[in-house]
């Protein structure tokens, strides 16, 4: 296995979106842990704004360029997610159409390894970044 150095989204929140576990050259794998600060109810059921900016995050170190940005996402959540719950999310390529736009699938599943979310992210590697005039 080489593992890769991250050259994206550095200064994202470990603890609000995830940790990266590793990068290689066909596979990203980043983990989270649903805290309760993540839940919107008494039954401890986590906002899937939590999974997905998890899987958005994979698909990114995935492409691993500094200017990298989420253009599309066809998404299905299969699961519910709650606190305790720790979230591993794998991203692969389906398919690199030229070097600006890539298409990447994630899936996401829980400590029981049952899937709890897959979806198919479509990124765009900019030259600059997408701020800079």
């Amino acid at each position: 296995m080489n593992t890769i150095t991250q050259n994206t989204h550095l200064k994202i929140s470990k603890k609000l979106i995830g940790n990266v576990i590793s990068i290689e050259e066909d596979k990203a794998i980043v983990q989270l842990n649903i805290s309760e600060e993540m839940v919107v109810d008494s039954f401890g059921l986590s906002h899937g704004g939590f999974t997905f900016g998890l899987a958005d995050y994979a698909a990114m170190v995935l492409i691993n360029h500094p200017n990298v940005v989420l253009g599309k996402a066809e998404v299905k959540f299969v699961k519910p997610t709650v606190v305790g719950d720790v979230l591993t999310a794998t991203a692969s390529y389906k398919e690199k159409i030229n070097d600006v736009k890539t298409v990447v699938s994630v899936s996401v599943f829980n400590k029981k390894d049952a899937l709890v979310f897959e979806g198919e992210f479509v990124c765009f590697t900019l030259q600059k970044h997408v701020l800079d005039k």
